[in-house]
């Protein structure tokens, strides 16, 4: 018999530790399940180990190919030393141990808590320590929630980076120190903002001096960083210099939990709403003075427009420059309201600044729309039958892969159905144990080719429900809103993803415009 040992370490097992205590650290799992293998002459295939990984964790890198080997049947057994080293998980418990194991002929066993699929009457002890995991998982992540608050309560910072201008404190945790480096910068930009220097105009003169953006400082002092997605990651940007002016850590104040997880389940987080936040006063030495900073909020609320006046704002964050990628901001010049690419601004030579008027926009997008319903409500086509065949070949298609699935549904349950007959003919001494196991296996294979026949026509049929809903949505939609005169910013809201703009054509005049459309 072939063995897969699995062990697993987690930052919590680590905290539990000190010199006298090592229960559960990793050499000690690997001594007691090679010890347990060789005491009963199993052959070790291979060792698992994930160091550094909740059991919560789907994507640990040794226990997802730990799976994919099981699946081809590279061995016999799965040795852990508790169940909950595999999983803490109860549907992780139901799906492996209690359902793909026993169907890829693997058999699980966890030492101490004494699981083993092959002794009958042993699954409730597992799914009970499934389900006592579980518990212990919601309980863990309500505790760390109860700590994390707490913390921030009382001043601690515990994010995973420091914001540019301070350093984590080496000598006490959850505290901030000035990086007089990066502080001195916010200062300037502080007090540059306070003369009546725009945000682009401070971002272009940081950038001409060579100033390392907030990134790239860590980067460079080797400090703990975010690592950026977009073009020009190493400038200086209308939303950085934004985004600095307007936080309170800058005054020594330290305000936190603006995002939370949606479930213990999940590492995806979602914005908490602002009376969530927990702001906590005088929690680290301020870099910005009170005064200085009173200054400036005042002249951000002066100069701050409403969202929608006009023509100001409707195509607000909807329009991105076509080389550079960024959102393109709003300016007026007598009198006329414009997009422009500030990163052209902010650092010269790095893009071609588009560059569109948003009378002119607002003209592009209703021109599309108009184009839009000649393709779709155009009289000549409709009383060709053009559309009306397509449809009724759409309606087809569906209905002859809800037919397909029918069939392979039916012969599922016909062959779970010999297979479970097939059984009991076996439990009655009506053949034999090999000729079940042959017949079992034939059962199982002609189930797993309906399964994957199956599985691919759901997934076609579900791709032509949604093109065909897709359709009607759009005919619906571009029906609504076709003879519109003017966009307001609701409208854009439903029907424009994103606009990208580029450089207009010196010669021919043309204004490269892409609509992405949301139906």
């Amino acid at each position: 018999m072939k063995v897969a040992i699995y062990c697993r370490l987690s930052e919590e097992d680590r905290n539990k530790q000190n010199e006298y205590d090592d229960s559960e650290s990793i050499q000690n799992q690997k001594s007691l399940l090679i010890k347990y293998a060789f005491d009963h002459s199993w052959e070790i295939y291979n060792i698992y180990s994930d160091d550094d990984y909740t059991g919560s964790d789907r994507n640990r890198p040794q226990f997802c190919k730990l799976l994919d080997e099981a699946k081809e049947h590279k061995f016999d057994i799965v040795l852990c030393k508790t169940q909950s080293r595999f999983t803490r998980e109860l549907e992780l418990v139901e799906k492996y141990i209690h359902g793909l194991f026993p169907l890829w002929n693997i058999r699980f066993i966890s030492v101490v808590d004494n699981a083993d699929t092959d002794v009958k009457g042993n699954k409730k002890a597992r799914q009970i320590n499934g389900l006592i995991n579980e518990w212990y998982l919601e309980d863990m992540s309500d505790n760390i929630k109860s700590v994390l608050t707490n913390k921030r309560q009382n001043g601690y910072h515990i994010g995973s980076f420091a914001l540019y201008g301070y350093m984590k404190d080496p000598e006490r945790k959850g505290h901030l120190i000035i990086d007089e480096e990066a502080a001195d910068i916010v200062r300037e930009v502080f007090l540059l903002y306070s003369q009546g220097i725009g945000k682009t105009s401070i971002a272009q003169i940081l950038n001409e001096r060579g100033i390392p953006n907030p990134t790239e400082h860590k980067r460079l002092k080797g400090l703990r960083y975010s690592q950026p997605k977009s073009k020009n990651a190493t400038l200086w940007k209308y939303f950085a210099i934004s985004h600095m002016l307007q936080n309170e850590i800058y005054i020594g104040n330290m305000v936190q939990g603006k995002y939370g997880s949606i479930s213990y389940k999940s590492k995806q987080n979602k914005p908490n709403p602002k009376e969530k936040w927990i702001r906590t006063e005088n929690t680290h030495e301020p870099i910005v003075g009170r005064e200085l900073w009173d200054k400036v909020q005042s002249m951000i609320k002066l100069k701050a427009k409403p969202f929608s006046t006009g023509n100001i704002g409707i195509f607000a964050r909807k329009v991105r420059c076509s080389v550079c990628g960024y959102i393109m901001r709003s300016c007026k010049n007598r009198g006329r309201h414009y997009l422009q690419c500030s990163t052209k601004y902010a650092s010269k030579g790095t893009c071609i600044g588009a560059f569109v008027p948003v009378g002119e926009l607002e003209q592009a997008v209703l021109s599309e729309l108009k184009k839009l319903k000649c393709e779709y409500f155009d009289n000549i086509r409709i009383e060709n039958g053009i559309e009306h065949s397509d449809n009724i070949s759409l309606s087809q298609k569906i209905k002859r892969l809800k037919t397909d699935i029918k069939i392979h549904q039916s012969k599922l349950s016909e062959y779970s159905e010999c297979f479970r007959s097939t059984y009991i003919d076996k439990v009655r001494g009506i053949i034999t144990e090999a000729e079940f196991m042959d017949f079992s296996g034939y059962f199982n294979d002609k189930k797993q080719a309906h399964e994957n026949a199956l599985k691919i026509l759901e997934e076609e049929l579900e791709s032509v429900e949604y093109s065909a809903q897709k359709e009607l949505n759009k005919k619906s939609i571009i029906e609504l809103y076709a003879n519109i005169e003017h966009l307001d910013r609701d409208i854009i809201e439903k029907l424009i993803d994103v606009i990208y703009v580029g450089k207009k054509n010196s010669e021919t005049k043309e204004l490269p415009i892409e609509i992405h459309w949301n139906f």
